[in-house]
């Protein structure tokens, strides 16, 4: 975990330029994609969160790919991998190197216990698509018009900026949430590479 924090303070600085985008050409009432249950994207993630009181942060790349029934997420640095995460409806596992793979039911307990933070799995699958539950329990899709939300579980999403090929697909997500109800503050920043 030290070797983890210690890379990702190195990276910080560097990854977090290349998170800044400018706005795109995509209309500005159009709505977010169709939503797919087969999705594969990748792109760069930075990560500040609390441990111990202390302010900590992580960046890096992920690449994530779903199918009906299976989660499959990997965390890296430019020079290695950081984690490799495989979540079915039944558990979630957690891989790092020179470790033993941990096992839990639930993937936010498992990463926050692992990676000191937690992945939000199930928001993110909605979120690289351009979509939500609302915290009114509706479905929510983003358009550049309409691009921030505050969710059912608690996270203030904005879609800051729009892929550039003509489609309505995110390229960078910024997801905020406060402390409190057993939740620690955790702000996450999400920019995904063009698809081709």
């Amino acid at each position: 975990m030290q070797a983890i924090n210690i890379c990702a303070a190195g990276l910080c600085a560097a990854l977090l330029a290349g998170c800044a985008t400018t706005p795109s050409a995509v209309p500005a009432q159009q709505p977010a994609g169709a939503y797919r249950d087969s999705f594969e994207a990748a792109g760069r993630l930075s990560v500040n969160y609390r441990r111990d009181g202390s302010p900590e942060s992580l960046t890096g790349k992920f690449s994530w790919s779903q199918v009906p029934g299976r989660i499959d997420v990997t965390l890296s640095s430019p020079m290695a991998t950081i984690a490799t995460i495989h979540i079915t409806p039944q558990s979630a596992t957690l891989v790092q190197a020179d470790k033993t793979p941990r096992v839990a039911k639930d993937i936010d307990t498992l990463t926050a216990q692992s990676l000191g933070w937690t992945l939000p799995v199930s928001g993110m699958r909605d979120w690289l698509q351009g979509y939500a539950t609302g915290a009114d329990g509706k479905r929510f899709a983003a358009s550049p018009a309409n691009n921030s939300v505050l969710t059912a579980d608690g996270w203030r999403l904005r879609f800051v900026s729009w892929q550039q090929d003509g489609a309505t697909r995110p390229k960078r997500i910024d997801a905020e949430r406060s402390a409190g109800a057993g939740a620690d503050e955790l702000a996450i920043r999400i920019v995904i590479d063009p698809q081709g």
